[in-house]
């Protein structure tokens, strides 16, 4: 926190504090110009107005209240300042996972002098749900998609987590795949989603094919041949000469252009023949992926989830694909 900020943030909580006594201190004198319990002298539809003084209670607790948040200060900070227990709400100011994990394990020792809270909380959850977990992952993924308790579990952590990519549904959207289907780049056996879940993927990549194809005319020809795959109707012409070029790209896609899991190659080079595409089957959109290439990245998951965790949400992924 910068120190203009710090200021500001002692400066306005101190005055409310000292302002709300000092409105205390005004409410409990008698300004009224008459003795306390008489008239005011007027009355508002029969009821008679007394200069009645504030409840002693509601007065003593107000006042306990303002006291009190001079010691909640104390303790907790204010600003940048860590107060005397030196609590934090959590790390601030951490840049990736080890970082996180450094701090918190600097700050777990006794002598450290720092309750972080979120720490804590992390700590008590884990001792609490982590047997829960460990039991689900002496189980076999295949046994845990037929749990709908372990597959309610798998999927609550899907959507905290994995949604942002690929919908709180799993169908996903442009550039992220469909779980829900069988169409999967690199396998969609319980071993294999678990690799991408532990490990993360990184495509090889396809380069842009532009200059390869002899420019914007390859490109059209190629495109025109990939959609010809798929069964849907192209100009046989451009077809024809996209076809004697496709040489180059089989060594990923194939020679029959059914991908590369279909050889045994898990190389994550997607089959062309079933019409379902990760950026856009169009003809525009096709012709941009060979123009301009392509490569999808999804982190790794491990040092987030942890081993037990990532059997569930690889349960609940692979359930998705077997109905």
């Amino acid at each position: 926190m910068s120190s203009f900020w710090n200021i500001w943030v002692w400066v306005l909580t101190l005055g409310s504090l000292v302002g709300c006594f000092l409105l205390l201190r005004m409410c409990l004198k008698n300004f009224a110009g008459v003795e306390e319990g008489e008239s005011m002298g007027h009355s508002f539809d029969g009821i008679e107005e007394l200069n009645n003084p504030l409840p002693k209670w509601w007065s003593t607790f107000f006042l306990l209240t303002i006291v009190w948040a001079f010691f909640y200060i104390a303790a907790y900070g204010l600003g940048g300042w860590s107060g005397l227990i030196g609590w934090k709400s959590s790390n601030q100011g951490i840049l990736n996972i080890a970082e996180s994990k450094a701090k918190t394990l600097e700050y777990s020792l006794k002598d450290s002098g720092v309750l972080v809270q979120y720490d804590r909380e992390i700590a008590a959850a884990d001792a609490r749900f982590g047997p829960i977990f460990a039991a689900y992952a002496a189980r076999s993924i295949e046994d845990l998609a037929t749990d709908d308790k372990a597959l309610k579990i798998g999927q609550r952590l899907f959507i905290q987590n994995c949604s942002q990519c690929h919908g709180s549904d799993a169908r996903g959207t442009t550039g992220f795949p469909n779980l829900t289907d069988k169409d999967w780049l690199y396998g969609g056996s319980p071993e294999a989603i678990t690799e991408t879940l532990v490990k993360g993927r990184k495509a090889m990549g396809m380069m842009a094919w532009k200059g390869a194809l002899g420019g914007e005319q390859g490109v059209k020809e190629m495109a025109a041949y990939v959609i010809s795959l798929s069964g849907r109707s192209v100009d046989p012409d451009l077809a024809k000469a996209g076809k004697g070029k496709f040489a180059m790209c089989a060594g990923c896609h194939g020679a029959d252009g059914k991908g590369s899991l279909a050889s045994g190659l898990p190389m994550g080079a997607p089959n062309l023949t079933d019409n379902i595409w990760l950026y856009g089957g169009s003809k525009r959109a096709i012709e941009e992926t060979i123009r301009n290439g392509r490569a999808g990245v999804m982190p790794a998951w491990l040092d987030i989830f942890g081993e037990e965790k990532i059997h569930l949400v690889s349960a609940y992924v692979y359930s998705l694909s077997q109905d």
